[in-house]
């Protein structure tokens, strides 16, 4: 393997859809497409009780939604020492901070359970858990 060469990518999770779309903290998907486009295999570890047998639906999972300040806004210490919270863009800007993101089954090489490895499917997760 060369520097900067990776063989696999594991994430967990924290809901996984019984069709094997993943909904995972922010980034995870963008994570999938980067494995997707270099050719790297990525797998989701995940214990069976993250897995939703009841929402068929990604956009169906209830996806939280966090302060924008925490990206609005940063902190430092000003000329006196003290710490300042900064406003990094202009205020009538609007921003959204959802906590997690959904990754599509079709970017999951396999599942990780305590049960083994399967396909990201309904049909894998089956023969595993039912």
């Amino acid at each position: 393997m060369q520097r900067g060469e990776v063989d696999m990518c594991i994430v967990g999770t924290d809901r996984t859809l019984s069709n094997g779309d993943v909904c995972n903290k922010i980034g995870t998907y963008l994570k999938a497409l980067a494995a997707h486009d270099n050719n790297v295999p990525f797998y989701v570890a995940l214990p069976s009780s993250t897995i939703d047998w009841d929402i068929k639906d990604a956009k169906d999972i209830p996806i939280e939604e966090r302060n924008s300040e925490e990206l609005s806004h940063v902190e430092g210490i000003d000329e006196n020492n003290k710490i300042k919270k900064v406003l990094i863009y202009p205020k009538n800007s609007k921003a959204m901070n959802l906590a997690f993101d959904i990754t599509p089954a079709k970017y999951v090489t396999g599942l990780i359970t305590e049960r083994g490895i399967t396909e990201a499917s309904f049909d894998g997760l089956k023969k595993l858990f039912k």
